[in-house]
């Protein structure tokens, strides 16, 4: 995490938790004053919203803290846990203004507006409004979950009070009060809102596939750094925070690459990747392409036609054939959406082993882990 990162996630959410004090303090007032439960829960979730502001800057400062013994890889993924925490403290905000919703909707009261209140939470709307994309996109410029959360959240809230003023509308004009049915629909709203956020933090936390176009752009510097490397295959990222990943791949090169070949290609390969994308390679496999025989090729073509008869096989790579030892090798990559991966497998072994009875053959079975 570079500092300008650390400080652009530190000063958002402080303007973050400035405005939604001073929101909250104005709507509570004009809630009191006019005795509306809608108005008043709207503040309480101003303060949530402050409240995850104080947790951004906490997750990112611990986030910051460089490697450790302990921790080797950093402690970046402290990000996705304020963040984790963020979605929990706005479903207890909601389910604390269900609550209060229900009481109301049991005993109701009914609201007194004015028009210096309705101008408050007109002007809170749109504050809410230029806060929320503001946030919103600097989270999505410096990559933090905390900060897109924060901003999504502020764009509910900018909805959930203009839903305060039409229902303070709908009294004015018919005298019918929705205050504490409105309450129920921001309360569910506002829930809605932490579950989700919840769902995408922990979905991080599982480890999530490798964006496609990330995982192409990486495959496309790699094949660049020498023409005669064949393909890139096995892309794995780990994650250990926002922007901080630790990969691996394999490349096919022609089987007459020598040792200190190879190792200035990885090392170069290892300086691109990170140069271009930020991504640590820790380690580089290699698969050995047949040049020696003119017979490779061909049968090659024939496993390859024999493999992709079978639709739930989406690539076959790092083949290799001994046609001295008779030793066959390769790679499948078996779909996700593959009834039972294990049969499939079993089944294109089987099919290769029938068309090439004499051969010794070894099969790596590969999950779709990226594109």
């Amino acid at each position: 995490m570079t500092q300008n990162r650390e400080q652009t996630i530190v000063r958002t959410s402080i303007l973050g938790i400035a405005a939604n004090i001073g929101l909250a303090s104005f709507k509570a007032l004009v809630g009191l004053l006019s005795n509306s439960i809608a108005i008043i829960l709207d503040a309480v979730n101003n303060l949530t919203d402050a409240l995850s502001s104080v947790v951004t800057i906490i997750g990112t400062k611990l986030a910051s803290k460089p490697a450790d013994k302990q921790h080797p890889f950093g402690h970046g993924r402290a990000e996705y846990l304020s963040a984790l925490v963020i979605s929990i403290i706005i479903m207890y905000a909601g389910l604390t203004a269900l609550i209060e919703s229900v009481k109301k909707i049991i005993q109701p009261s009914t609201p007194d507006y004015t028009i210096i209140s309705l101008i408050i939470v007109g002007t809170a709307v749109i504050v809410k409004i230029l806060l929320g994309l503001f946030v919103k996109s600097t989270g999505k410029k410096v990559n933090s979950d905390s900060l897109v959360a924060s901003g999504q959240d502020a764009l509910m809230d900018s909805i959930i009070s203009a839903s305060t003023l039409l229902a303070a509308a709908v009294f004015l004009i018919f005298h019918i009060s929705l205050e504490a049915y409105l309450g129920v629909i921001i309360s569910i709203a506002i829930i809605k809102s932490g579950l989700d956020t919840l769902r995408e933090t922990l979905s991080k936390i599982l480890g999530e596939r490798i964006d496609a176009n990330m995982a192409h752009a990486i495959k496309k510097t790699v094949l660049r750094v020498d023409p005669e490397i064949r393909g890139a295959y096995d892309l794995v990222l780990n994650n250990y925070g926002p922007d901080k990943h630790l990969g691996s791949l394999h490349i096919e090169v022609p089987d007459f690459w020598t040792a200190d070949k190879i190792d200035v290609v990885t090392r170069k390969i290892m300086n691109e990747v990170y140069a271009k994308h930020n991504v640590v390679m820790a380690a580089i496999g290699i698969y050995s392409v047949n040049t020696k025989h003119n017979s490779a090729a061909e049968i090659r073509s024939k496993v390859s036609k024999i493999v992709h008869e079978h639709k739930d096989i989406i690539q076959m790579h790092g083949f290799y054939i001994d046609e001295i030892e008779k030793i066959m090798r390769f790679d499948i990559v078996v779909s996700f959406e593959s009834p039972n991966m294990k049969v499939m497998y079993n089944h294109v072994v089987d099919d290769v082993r029938e068309a090439f009875p004499d051969y010794d053959i070894s099969v790596q079975f590969d999950f779709d882990i990226s594109d």
